[in-house]
């Protein structure tokens, strides 16, 4: 596998990337590259990073493997600063959303037999190598999409390094991945923003929406809260995909509104089972474009100390907390304490122990 990686971009895939790599290889040496110098110093620090490059020079010519982690406006431009520093054989892949334009300017640079596009489908709604951690990828797609000149042991290695990851490697072509993920990650951030505005410059004087809004509004609109200067270099990168959808998508709306408007009580009913069967169908792998989310909901005693009852509970069963709070609206999910784990098992540990206490729980849906 590869004995030396240089990391290009150092933030919260990239770094989450680098620890998991340095945990499964510890014999490989890793070089890193940023336009910060913070947390490539915090990188080595943990002993993540072994080499620190302050720029691109001889030095690159080590590297088996360049993994592209800046933003997905940049990545391109780093391919022309790399094509004289490369050894024979050596790979490039990146970890942008979007690939159209990165698979453009290596054909441009005559590079498609170094580079294959990559994209782990992780990711979380904070940003920054801090906030990294070797399990980001876990159970996440990682798209994997070959230029025209890639060949098969290149394609392997990547799936290979994939699979390392704890990832779910898949191969497709560009353009058609950039589709893909128009329709499942870059148009649905685009709405929860706009919802979010919606309810925002709607609301009351006294803030009442804002004051209520919780259970599923919360639920559809988590993603609205990830990073805007990422998000809008995403939709920039990939509007030739974004602007058709998002014009379907009003489209429909304008349907239902139209539906409403006539008292169509049928056309809205079958909108709700077309969509609910489709939802229903969507396998519950918690692979995304977010890190899969553990939790519970537990009814709790309006009294003083509850809530520490179960945080004991939990602790004597040496079940480790990601988070727990309070949720005022019981909308759907008949429960008022929101408890999170790291991880599927401890979840499952913790509903077997509060409902042998009789709390009674009810999983996240």
């Amino acid at each position: 596998m590869f004995q030396t990686v240089l990391f290009i971009g150092l933030g919260l895939i990239g770094g989450s990337i680098a620890r998991k790599w340095k945990q499964v290889h510890p014999e490989s040496r890793i070089m890193a590259f940023s336009d910060s110098a913070a947390p490539l110093e915090e990188a080595k620090a943990d002993g993540v990073v072994d080499l620190i490059l302050e720029r691109l020079d001889e030095r690159v010519s080590a590297a088996d493997f360049i993994l592209l982690c800046a933003p997905v406006s940049v990545n391109a431009g780093y391919l022309e600063r790399l094509r004289g520093l490369l050894k024979p054989g050596a790979l490039i892949s990146d970890v942008g959303s979007t690939k159209t334009a990165i698979h453009e300017e290596a054909s441009r640079l005559q590079l498609e037999e170094h580079f294959i596009g990559g994209h782990p489908m992780a990711g979380s709604e904070r940003t920054g190598y801090a906030c990294s951690r070797a399990n980001l990828l876990e159970n996440a797609y990682y798209m994997i999409t070959p230029s025209a000149k890639s060949s098969a042991e290149q394609i392997r290695l990547m799936e290979r390094f994939a699979s390392d990851l704890d990832a779910v490697p898949m191969v497709l072509n560009y353009r058609d991945h950039d589709y893909a993920v128009a329709a499942v990650s870059h148009v649905p951030h685009l709405i929860a923003a706009g919802l979010v505005n919606l309810v925002k410059d709607s609301d009351t004087a006294d803030q009442i929406m804002r004051r209520i809004a919780a259970g599923g509004f919360k639920d559809i609109t988590r993603i609205a809260s990830s990073s805007p200067e990422m998000w809008e270099q995403i939709s920039m990168t990939n509007r030739e995909q974004i602007i058709p959808l998002m014009e379907r998508y009003v489209s429909s709306l304008q349907d239902m509104i139209a539906a409403m408007k006539n008292g169509n009580r049928e056309e809205i009913g079958r909108t709700f089972i077309r969509s609910g069967a489709y939802r229903n169908a969507i396998p519950e792998t918690g692979r995304g474009t977010l890190q899969p989310e553990y939790s519970l909901f537990c009814d709790i005693p309006d009294r003083p100390g509850a809530i520490s009852v179960v945080a004991a509970l939990l602790s004597y069963e040496e079940i480790s907390i990601k988070n727990i709070g309070i949720n005022h609206n019981r909308e759907r999910q008949d429960g008022t304490l929101k408890i999170e784990f790291h991880d599927e098992k401890a979840c499952a540990r913790a509903t077997e122990c509060l409902t042998r206490h009789h709390f009674p729980v009810y999983p996240r849906k």
